[in-house]
């Protein structure tokens, strides 16, 4: 129950803390500052959520692992975030896109979480959940400004879609650790969230003039360590000065 536990707290805490380092490659980088700001805003949130998460499944674990040790000690393979959030940026439209997806997820997920039997989680999932809410408005506001927008605009994010379009299947695939969690209480019911991702999604695509793609498929399971090509040099990127030096503290 406890290595369950472990694995499974610790594929939450990877979803954010791979999404949040995606998003502060973009500071800097934003089409406009308010843009700017507003992602590197969303990307501290998510590392807030993941510091909770990482925390918590190392004090699972019993292994004396921090937060940093399991961030930045952990090799490719060790990392059990969905492979959608490991995906590139892109342009400003595949950001929106892999962000509105990954946030209508992740409000049904903390939704059903703040009623899970693990006391813990229900704490980091109410907070989750009020910053969630907020991430899930600004995403889908842009993916609907955007779609409904120019025909330039339009173009891009029906692309956006379609490329990150295979990679959600995973986020709604139960495997033998959420199933063994889901029967004691402390998982989310992936057939549950499905339905309410799939009428936020719908909608939203609607508004925005945009065409909802075929399921495909599906290949990665990031959440067993089997990672895109697009992983290692982002972990390269984001451990470099822990592994430089090790301990090392600001």
């Amino acid at each position: 129950m406890s290595n369950a536990r472990f694995t499974y707290v610790l594929r939450l805490a990877d979803a954010n803390l791979i999404l949040a380092q995606r998003l502060g490659e973009l500071i800097g980088h934003g089409p406009a500052l308010e843009e700017d700001l507003g992602l590197a805003n969303i990307a501290l949130d998510l590392m807030g959520q993941a510091r909770m998460l990482l925390t918590y499944a190392g004090e699972i674990e019993g292994k004396g692992r921090t937060e940093d040790t399991l961030a930045f000690f952990r090799e490719h393979r060790d990392f059990l975030n969905p492979t959608l959030v490991e995906q590139p940026n892109g342009d400003f439209g595949q950001t929106i896109v892999r962000q509105f997806l990954v946030d209508a997820w992740q409000m049904e997920l903390y939704g059903r979480l703040v009623d899970s039997t693990d006391a813990r989680l229900v704490g980091i999932a109410a907070k989750a959940l009020k910053e969630t809410r907020y991430h899930l408005r600004y995403s889908a506001n842009w993916v609907v400004r955007l779609g409904d927008g120019t025909p330039e605009s339009h173009d891009r994010v029906q692309r956006a879609i379609d490329t990150l379009w295979p990679f959600v299947a995973e986020l709604f695939e139960p495997d033998a650790i959420d199933a063994e969690m889901e029967q004691v209480g402390v998982a989310a019911d992936l057939a549950e969230m499905r339905a309410g991702w799939n009428t936020t999604v719908n909608e939203v695509l609607s508004q925005a003039t945009l065409e909802r793609p075929q399921n495909q498929k599906y290949q990665w399971w990031g959440k067993r360590g089997d990672h895109s090509e697009h992983l290692g040099p982002m972990l390269a990127e984001m451990q470099y000065m822990q592994r430089t030096y090790p301990g090392a503290q600001w």
